[in-house]
């Protein structure tokens, strides 16, 4: 587990190493260079994770269960935000049905902890919860990603994963995401793309979401412009800042209510 510049949490844990691309909004994932740069470093469990694609770092399919870093968030004793799997995504396919359940356990014993689960598979995130798991831990907050219209259905396997709070982080935002149904989605975070080889975000792209979030009365959180601005000028993820019409969203769910 380590602090974190995420704006939206506290603290990054990585109870599994290593990924898959399976959609456009994994291309450039800062994750496969995060995961180069740790093997350089000599740390273990992200050692033969990656593969060379001209000057890339991409995933080579390989994901690695770490099961000493299951005892990192009992030391935390102050209450925190923890994005879980920053550098994964726990409902992979290759990590077991077992390890899953390890890591939901110490979320059950950590409650001080609020726990943020963000996947690319809600579909097996939904039939895991609902056929292994059986349970909504108030302190649990589960996700998916959306970059762009094509995969708009996880919103749907989504909504049907009882949870405590359900959140979409649209980001990178590839895209327009059109006309989607956010009842029962409690928050929505927004961003562009980062990076040498970022793609442009669209600021109608980003309306069309915040109109969808009132309506729907889900929280509403802007994470950056990345490095496209709403100019449509390429600058630096500093220079275009977080600021959307005029001011500057961090806005959160609201206190957990049991939702199945």
């Amino acid at each position: 587990m380590a602090e974190t510049q995420i704006e939206w949490t506290d603290a990054t844990w990585n109870p599994v190493a290593g990924c898959s691309v399976i959609t456009s909004g994994c291309t450039h994932c800062y994750a496969m260079e995060m995961a180069k740069r740790l093997e350089a470093m000599g740390i273990e469990k992200y050692t033969g994770l990656t593969r060379k694609t001209g000057r890339r770092a991409v995933w080579n399919g390989i994901v690695r269960e770490d099961h000493k870093a299951l005892m990192i968030p009992y030391k935390w004793r102050k209450p925190r935000k923890i994005f879980v799997n920053s550098m994964s995504d726990l409902f992979h396919e290759q990590v077991s049905d077992s390890f899953i359940l390890d890591v939901w356990e110490v979320m059950r014993e950590t409650p001080r902890h609020n726990y943020q689960i963000l996947t690319k598979r809600p579909e097996r995130m939904a039939q895991i919860i609902r056929n292994k798991i059986g349970e909504i831990l108030p302190n649990v907050w589960l996700g998916t990603s959306i970059e762009n219209d094509s995969v708009v259905g996880r919103i749907t396997h989504l909504r049907n994963t009882p949870a405590a709070i359900r959140f979409i982080s649209f980001e990178p935002l590839l895209g327009a995401v059109g006309a989607v149904d956010l009842q029962d989605i409690h928050w929505a975070i927004i961003g562009g793309e980062s990076g040498k080889y970022a793609r442009p975000i669209r600021e109608e792209w980003i309306d069309e979401i915040y109109g969808q979030c009132l309506v729907a009365n889900t929280a509403f959180f802007f994470k950056q412009w990345g490095t496209w601005g709403k100019d449509n000028k390429k600058r630096s993820k500093k220079a275009n800042g977080r600021e959307y019409r005029g001011r500057t969203w961090d806005e959160m769910p609201s206190t957990p209510s049991i939702s199945v």
